[in-house]
């Protein structure tokens, strides 16, 4: 894994995991080629590394199973083996391979694998600071976005609309609000 280093002011060395209670992941997809679908993931976990020189590294995991889009017929269908095939492939991951500023903001580029296929991704990131928080030590804050084509992970399934189109988009819109906490 490549690293890079971080000028994220007053983010430390060590282990910030990332706090599931106040971090969201979510994504949109076009749906019937006019309006939107959205949905999160309600279980998942990882955390930013900072070492000692600077350089930092991020994982996470993604359990596809915890899917939300609030209708729990769509929810099971994208769990199916048409889509996530959560059964087989019941966590999605990415590893970061590098982090580099991009003006104010930063890129972090890393391999993102999704039922069973790994692809490179990159993630614009913004970095929202550091907070002594609220006596269980200090919390940071990060912004970040990707979007990803459906079908380089292997969810091809095609539902064509007679007058044209496809019941959902290809594109895929990730983003991610996390709140990390550096670990005692």
């Amino acid at each position: 894994m490549t690293t890079a280093t971080t000028t994220f002011p007053g983010l430390t060395s060590g282990i910030w995991a990332i706090d599931p209670v106040h971090s969201n992941v979510g994504f949109t997809v076009r749906h019937l080629v006019v309006s939107k679908v959205r949905g999160t993931f309600e279980n998942f976990s990882g955390a930013i590394t900072v070492a000692e020189d600077g350089t930092a590294s991020v994982n996470a995991e993604i359990d596809v199973k915890s899917i939300n889009t609030k209708n729990a017929d769509r929810d099971a269908h994208v769990r199916s083996a048409d889509f996530f095939d959560a059964e087989q492939f019941p966590v999605a991951t990415f590893a970061s391979t590098g982090i580099r500023a991009d003006g104010e903001d930063y890129i972090v580029t890393g391999d993102f694998t999704l039922r069973g296929v790994t692809r490179p991704v990159e993630l614009k990131l913004e970095f929202n600071g550091v907070n002594p928080g609220m006596g269980q030590g200090p919390v940071a804050g990060f912004e970040a976005t990707t979007v990803i084509n459906r079908k380089d992970f292997g969810i091809s399934i095609e539902m064509p609309l007679e007058g044209g189109g496809a019941v959902v988009g290809d594109k895929i819109t990730i983003t991610l609000e996390i709140e990390a906490g550096l670990q005692a």
